[in-house]
């Protein structure tokens, strides 16, 4: 199977590797623009993104392997990473992991059924002063309890025809907090 990524992209990782002496200095901002258009890294992109910048695929899988950014799997189109440490753990992050496993029907890593979400546990999302809080694709939700997830995926399901991988935020960031990136429930 043969990777291919949009010319958009494709131009843009062209742009970004004008922007380094040496283009293998581009390999972090390449595997977000693949991640950003396939949802995931797979092992296709991993070739095609070391023959672009003249790299070996070994340099590129260790960087995919060792930051807990770049997924190897698919995931949803909506991807929820709920910060499992211990400032949001105290504030009750685990009722938020058994009502998405509830609600969703899935085991941490999976993805439902029609494609819309997967989630995961994850490490410190640097927020730790409003927990419990996860993280939707690039959109912080912070003071969350299972009622105002359960808003939230219900805006979510209510928008999907429109709604794309980018555009979370626009669609129901508005009137939520004046914090980009950041949605105060």
């Amino acid at each position: 199977m043969s990777f291919t990524i949009s010319q958009e992209a494709k131009k843009r990782l062209d742009e970004i590797k004008k922007q380094y002496p040496d283009p293998k200095s581009a390999v972090m901002s390449a595997l977000y623009l693949v991640q950003e258009e396939h949802h995931h890294i797979s092992d296709e992109a991993i070739s095609w993104i070391a023959d672009e910048l003249g790299m070996s695929p070994v340099r590129v899988m260790e960087l995919v392997t060792f930051y807990t950014m770049y997924r190897r799997k698919e995931v949803g189109k909506y991807h929820v990473q709920v910060c499992r440490t211990l400032s949001c753990g105290l504030c009750g992050a685990r009722k938020l992991m058994d009502y998405l496993h509830e609600r969703l029907g899935i085991v941490p890593g999976e993805v439902t059924e029609d494609g819309l979400f997967s989630y995961e546990h994850v490490e410190c999302l640097g927020s730790c002063g409003t927990g419990p809080m996860c993280e939707i694709n690039d959109t912080y939700f912070e003071n969350l309890t299972p009622e105002k997830l359960a808003d939230i995926i219900d805006r979510i399901q209510a928008e999907k025809p429109e709604l794309h991988f980018s555009t979370l935020r626009d669609k129901l960031g508005e009137g939520l907090s004046g914090c980009p990136k950041s949605e105060v429930m």
